[in-house]
């Protein structure tokens, strides 16, 4: 089975800096679409970006010229690169995949869908 980890939440002041990670753990074959998603207290879980393949990416409006997604293949890794933080980034920022393939302990492909990480606090303040 394969797991992800998020890394690199924290603490920041407005106007700050960090760098979220993602890294899928396992056998991995291949990875489709890797997403961010985050979620404030009170509101709903929503999407800040996603990755597809090494190149094609999209970001909502909110966070569009801040933030930066980007994948190491070679590490399953997937970052994002989160600049002039504002209260308003404060969230729980959840790690997404849609479809990944992986070898199992046997040798076997096996097909995943909608993996989620554990998530990673964000917090903005001053």
């Amino acid at each position: 089975q394969v797991q992800l980890v998020e890394s690199g939440g924290g603490l920041v002041q407005p106007g700050g800096s960090l760098r979220l990670s993602c890294a899928a753990s396992g056998n991995i074959f291949s990875i489709n679409t890797v997403g961010w998603y985050r979620q404030a207290p009170g509101k709903q879980r929503e999407l800040v970006a996603t990755i597809t393949g090494g190149t094609h990416t999209n970001y909502a409006d909110s966070v569009k010229g801040r933030f930066s997604i980007s994948r190491d293949g070679a590490k399953n890794t997937v970052y994002l690169q989160m600049n002039s933080l504002k209260p308003e980034d404060t969230a729980v920022y959840y790690c997404h995949v849609d479809h990944l393939t992986y070898y199992t302990d046997t040798s076997q492909l096996k097909d995943e869908y909608d993996s989620w990480g554990q998530g990673t606090q964000v917090t903005v303040s001053s």
